[in-house]
């Protein structure tokens, strides 16, 4: 069987950023297999909470990670 074709095959991947106060809370976006956010994909209201999230990494959100989707 194909890798693509597999059930188990990502279909895409997710930055997320999780809270180190709240747990089970936190943001994500989509990204690339490397992290890269694609700015002008996101609303502005995503954009907006994203760039807030890279600002407080370490006070209020851990360090993001990619997770296949």
């Amino acid at each position: 069987m194909d890798a693509i074709t597999t059930p188990m095959a990502p279909r895409g991947y997710e930055l997320r950023f999780m809270s180190l106060f709240r747990e089970g809370r936190g943001l994500s976006f989509p990204c690339d297999p490397d992290g890269g956010v694609h700015l002008d994909e996101l609303s502005e209201r995503a954009r907006t909470n994203y760039f807030y999230a890279r600002t407080v990494i370490g006070r209020e959100f851990a360090l993001p990670a990619v997770v296949a989707h």
